[in-house]
């Protein structure tokens, strides 16, 4: 017999709680994968007294009638419906029980009406398609997992498909690549609306990362590289971490690893999935945003240095066109003194 799980709110889910903070819904249905739903009622659900009573407050949404099958041999049942979306801020969509399957039409329609009063909309992993049936992503960036990325472009031919990143974020629609990328949006997420030592705290309490580098292209089946060719990047990484302040070419990357520049190129992308330059560069950008978080007395001009940019004109211009920001604005929303 399937496990029975009970997401059972009070009648009045928001109200009830002594929290204050945005009102995110997570949505269920039958086919519910467990793993991403989880995710969201981690991220958003759990309580969290050491952050403040301005705190997300949850619930979950049933688009249909239950009991709800779910992956795991799951059955749920939850009281809330549809209705609940009328009060939500964040609307979560985890994976979507299959990339072909339809989407129900009062479902879509819900959906763009939250989206028309300024309600935020989220998808992870295969949770796309909800949001792709919608139209809201048409003629935007987009993201999903690797697998689905064909499957995605021959259906939704207008929406600027991305899938070598782990999430993207559009403003008000925001999607997340494969399952565990789902932990990166939510945390992104959280990061956007209560600062980085908020989603530092939650990154904690997951014991992950609370920002992972690279994107997709690392997970995607590829030749292992052989062991001792990892034993020789290794410390390259560790030298190019503690040498971002200045120029690093790649004849000197090369040179430290022992091999030729053609052949490091191509093996240090295997291992990695980032060419040397790409890698160089995302390393530098984490940095610079490392100090705009927790160095509020450093001026530019000192991070462009520390982060081997050179001038606040060249770290301006990679945050504009990596992270869709300025440095000042990153600081003003992510920094301690925001």
């Amino acid at each position: 017999m399937p496990t029975c799980v009970k997401i059972a709110p009070m009648n009045s889910p928001f109200a009830s709680s002594p929290l204050t903070g945005p009102r995110v819904v997570t949505l269920a249905y039958d086919g519910l994968c467990t793993f991403e739903f989880g995710v969201a009622v981690e991220v958003f659900g759990l309580a969290r007294p050491e952050l403040g009573n301005d705190w997300y407050r949850h619930a979950t949404a049933a688009i249909e009638p239950g009991p709800l099958r779910a992956a795991g041999g799951l059955t749920v049942t939850t009281s809330g419906n549809l209705d609940l979306i009328a009060e939500a801020d964040l609307i979560v969509v985890p994976g979507w029980r299959g990339i072909g399957e339809p989407v129900p039409a009062l479902l879509i329609e819900t959906l763009r009406a939250a989206h028309a009063r300024g309600a935020r909309l989220m998808s992870l992993c295969s949770g796309l398609a909800v949001l792709a049936a919608t139209g809201l992503l048409d003629g935007h960036r987009a993201t999903t997992h690797w697998r689905y990325a064909d499957a995605i472009r021959s259906r939704f031919p207008l929406i600027k498909l991305d899938p070598d990143v782990l999430y993207v974020d559009e403003g008000q629609v925001m999607t997340a690549a494969g399952s565990a990328a789902g932990i990166d949006l939510c945390l992104h997420v959280v990061r956007r609306d209560f600062g980085a030592e908020a989603a530092n705290s939650v990154a904690r309490r997951l014991v992950v990362p609370p920002h992972r580098e690279g994107g997709q292209a690392q997970f995607i089946v590829k030749p292992v590289p052989q062991e001792r060719e990892g034993q020789r990047l290794a410390p390259l990484i560790d030298w190019i971490d503690g040498n971002l302040d200045r120029e690093v070419t790649l004849a000197e990357m090369a040179a430290r690893a022992g091999m030729s520049t053609r052949s490091f190129q191509r093996k240090f992308k295997d291992l990695t999935g980032s060419a040397p330059g790409e890698f160089l560069l995302a390393r530098r950008l984490r940095h610079a945003c490392d100090l705009l978080e927790r160095q509020a007395d450093l001026s530019l001009d000192d991070i462009a240095l520390a982060a081997g940019f050179g001038t606040p004109a060249t770290l301006r211009h990679h945050f504009r066109t990596r992270l869709a920001t300025s440095p000042a604005a990153y600081r003003a929303r992510f920094g301690h003194a925001a």
